[in-house]
């Protein structure tokens, strides 16, 4: 009998589809060994040994896999092909009752996929356990229980007892807090847009007036911001009386049609999902959150559905290639086919090691396939797997062809000077339109473009005013970070790891140092005095080159350019010195929020303060007053069971959740506000309770 060891009862269950009856497939249920709970763990005074306990709740898993390794005549450890995977396939190999003396063998085999083709070639070819994945995990693993188990008693007594910190979720946390800071300082500015209505024959075409006297009106201001992408585009009329004075003066002139450039542009696929992507779409396109994503991402790939879902490459396999554009042939014709397979590349530096993107791992009919996971898992699941198979098959079909056209208009008046004499034309007014020739990869994976066709236009002829009119806008405030803009930041500048990425969000938020409005992250009081606390004191804790830095660390670990322990040395030895220095720091005062409510016990007013548990109501003299009470937060819906008010409730782990006031005659609870919507009456009036969602 040969034993086969994986994390997972599905992924066991997906794998003994394909091996035979001298296989045994059997699930370690995660990691089996960790980092004690109750100390510290790691031995600083001896090249930081970490000191690995057996997980209290996996003992009879352990039992359970060293009787079936006894039995069997050789071992082979399939655990996932990354860094975690691997440290668990080692973990497992060093509780196993098999010494060197015997001839048993123990053979580690990786496969990014779980079909049949993977496995007997990754059967074919099985390796020793590597160590330098092990090593990077390890540090890893270190490396975050050395700073939380560090920094957490220093919160515990300058801000609030019950916190902890974390390294890479401070840094999420401080990009969280500094976005709202820039949102409370900025100031909006007035700005205003002219639109002519000209005629065409019976076609009314909105030109835009983008010059003046040669000059453009356009300018784009980019903000200070650690993502990059925040930009307005405004025009420099920022007054009301401007944008009079120059309707007044193009009503009297001449317009005529100066230029009209017609072009083709192609418009190409995205690369296949990685981690980072398939989140951000995740939460754009199905509003899911990055932990949500992943554990759907998770159950397709154990399924056998699609390839790992933990990797930042963009590589696809030849053979799934072919398998794709054979597939787009046949469905929609040769023409849909480009001239030669696409291959990507990706700007950020590869971390999880050798993998591909994120693509299903057969190809068939997408309504066919999305029925069937639905049906046998779940309306989610689907349309995370829809997502994927049209990610990935799209990658792989013919560009777009748009064609473009742009028509500029010139609007003569002499009355207005300039200084440029030669200028024969005053003002310039633009109109663009496009039209999709031909679909391409659109036919597979449409997006939002629609056609704006333009009547014909010939250069010199002229068109008669409709009427002319003044819009005014203002420039908006950076927006609060959500799922996908915080991953795709943190991405970008080299925060965390595809495997991380879900869990710095959740984590943060369970800590009750985020909320979350309008789809939008804000920090809390709590958040905010943690952030404040350690970018005053411990500024390398959340200092993003310095954060990106150490996994680049890692990385050169996993990759055998590092050894971890001088790498965890340099960074101990002078965070040790600055914990000593900080002992004598300041306490910090989290931020309250005073109700009218007074305080039966001193007569004082109550306020909102944040504990492990959400919101609750204490005096606002506490040490010297303990009162305290529930903050019960309200929403404006009824319970569809018994009418009572529902609130908004968290659990022990800290998620939110809405449920009836009146807790435990009436056990109604929905998890989130769509859930709620469907147990609402269907009457419009009941429907108008909720927000759009």
């Amino acid at each position: 009998m040969k034993l086969v060891i994986v994390e997972s009862p599905t992924k066991a269950r997906t794998i003994g589809r394909f091996l035979g009856s001298e296989y045994l497939i059997v699930a370690s249920m995660g990691h089996i060994l960790d980092l004690p709970k109750s100390k510290l763990g790691v031995d600083v005074e001896h090249d930081f040994s970490p000191q690995f306990e057996v997980v209290p709740e996996k003992k009879k898993t352990i039992s359970e896999l060293k009787s079936e390794a006894k039995k069997a005549d050789s071992i082979v450890l399939a655990t996932d092909p990354d860094r975690e995977g691997e440290a668990i396939a080692y973990h497992v190999r060093e509780i196993l009752p098999i010494s060197n003396t015997t001839n048993k063998q123990i053979r580690r085999i990786v496969f990014h996929e779980i079909t049949d083709d993977a496995i007997q070639e990754a059967l074919r070819n099985p390796r020793d356990i590597d160590m330098n994945l092990v090593d990077a995990q390890t540090a890893r693993r270190v490396l975050d229980r050395l700073v939380g188990y560090k920094l957490s008693p220093l919160l515990w007594q300058k801000v609030r007892r019950g916190l902890s910190a974390g390294r890479v979720q401070s840094v999420a946390l401080r990009l969280i807090v500094e976005r709202e800071r820039e949102i409370e300082k900025f100031k909006k500015e007035d700005y205003f847009t002219i639109i002519a209505n000209l005629k065409k024959g019976s076609d009314v075409v909105a030109f835009e007036l983008v010059e003046i006297g040669g000059v453009k009106i356009e300018s784009q201001e980019k903000f200070n911001l650690y993502d990059g992408d925040y930009s307005v585009t405004k025009t420099a009329i920022d007054t009301e009386n401007k944008a009079i004075e120059i309707l007044a003066d193009v009503k009297k002139g001449i317009f005529k049609v100066s230029d009209v450039v017609q072009k083709e542009m192609r418009r190409s696929p995205q690369a296949p999902y990685t981690t980072s992507t398939l989140q951000q779409d995740g939460a754009r396109r199905l509003g899911l959150a990055g932990r949500r994503t992943m554990g759907l991402a998770q159950k397709l790939y154990e399924e056998g559905l699609i390839t790992y879902h933990r990797t930042d490459s963009v590589v696809m396999a030849r053979s799934a290639q072919f398998a794709i554009l054979d597939f787009v042939k046949k469905q929609f014709g040769s023409k849909y086919v480009p001239d030669k397979p696409r291959f990507y590349s990706t700007k950020q530096k590869l971390a999880q090691e050798a993998h591909e993107a994120i693509r299903p791992t057969s190809i068939g009919q997408i309504s066919n396939l999305k029925s069937q996971i639905s049906n046998r898992l779940g309306g989610q699941y689907a349309k995370l797997y829809e997502l994927i198979w049209k990610r990935a098959v799209a990658s792989q079909m013919a560009d777009a062809i748009i064609e473009s056209t742009t028509v500029i208009v010139d609007s003569q008046n002499s009355k207005l000077k300039t200084q440029n004499s030669k200028l024969e034309n005053n003002y310039r007014f633009k109109a663009n339109g496009s039209v999709l020739v031909f679909d391409g990869f659109l036919k597979v994976n449409p997006q939002a473009l629609a056609d704006n066709k333009l009547p014909e236009f010939k250069a010199g002829e002229n068109l008669d005013l409709e009427n002319i009119e003044r819009e005014s806008h203002e420039t908006p405030p950076p927006p609060r970070y959500n799922d996908a803009s915080l991953i795709k930041v943190l991405e970008e500048k080299g925060i965390g790891r595809p495997s991380t990425y879900a869990t710095i969000v959740s984590v943060i938020e369970s800590r009750q140092y985020i909320g979350r409005e309008a789809g939008g992250f804000f920090p809390t009081p709590v958040g905010i005095a943690v952030n404040d606390f350690l970018a005053s004191n411990f500024p390398s804790i959340d200092d993003i080159p310095f954060t990106a830095e150490m996994e680049d660390s890692l990385d050169a670990v996993a990759n055998g350019e590092k050894k971890w322990t001088p790498m965890i040395k340099d960074f101990y030895i002078p965070f040790e010195k600055k914990l000593e220095e900080v002992k004598g720091a300041a306490r910090v005062k989290i931020a309250t929020e005073k109700t009218s409510e007074k305080c039966p016990k001193d007569g004082a007013f109550l306020v909102i303060r944040v504990g492990r548990f959400g919101k609750f109501l204490s005096c606002e003299n506490f040490p010297k007053c303990d009162f305290s009470k529930p903050f019960v937060e309200e929403t404006k819906f009824l319970c569809p069971k018994d009418r009572g008010k529902i609130v908004v409730k968290r659990t022990r782990k800290g998620r939110t959740f809405y449920g009836c006031i009146n807790y435990p005659a009436c056990t109604f609870a929905a998890w989130n506000l769509r859930d709620l919507k469907k147990t609402l009456p269907k009457s419009p009036r009941a429907q108008g309770q909720l927000p759009d969602l």
